[in-house]
């Protein structure tokens, strides 16, 4: 049986490699991205839709960006439901932000091939990436409730 001092180790070791490996998990996103101020720019514009695709405990914990959509990615009917916010036009600019990026950059490759036209990534997203320190880093507006 290993001892206890190995199996920390162990772990400690398996923790760290995951932590390293999170960022190379983030999938390619061909299309444009925007950094967390043009995204708030252009949405202040009106000249984008901006989506934050969390959860419903993020939000709770974060807030939202000011301006943005609240949709969650997980809902089964996430398509439709950005379909009506878009009032079924697929070739509005929409951009897309969650936590760290990873997860904004999978749902643009998703709309992307479901036939949205101007999918942008905000891929620095709420909490900071390797793209960039993040909405709240950067002193952004938040909203709550």
């Amino acid at each position: 049986m290993p001892s206890r001092r190995l199996v920390l180790l162990s772990a400690s070791a398996a923790l760290g490699a995951a932590a390293i490996g999170y960022p190379l998990l983030r999938p390619a996103f061909a299309g444009p991205k925007l950094d967390a101020p043009s995204a708030f720019q252009r949405v202040e514009a009106g000249e984008i839709l901006l989506i934050d695709i969390r959860r419903p405990d993020e939000w709770d914990a974060t807030g939202s960006p000011k301006g943005a959509q609240r949709l969650d990615m997980r809902r089964p009917d996430f398509v439709d439901a950005l379909d009506a916010l878009a009032k079924g036009d697929r070739s509005r600019p929409i951009a897309l932000i969650c936590a760290r990026g990873v997860r904004s950059a999978r749902m643009a490759n998703l709309l992307t091939k479901a036939g949205f036209a101007q999918i942008f990534d905000v891929p620095e997203g709420m909490l900071g990436s390797s793209e960039g320190p993040g909405w709240i880093a950067r002193g952004l507006p938040v909203v709550t409730n």
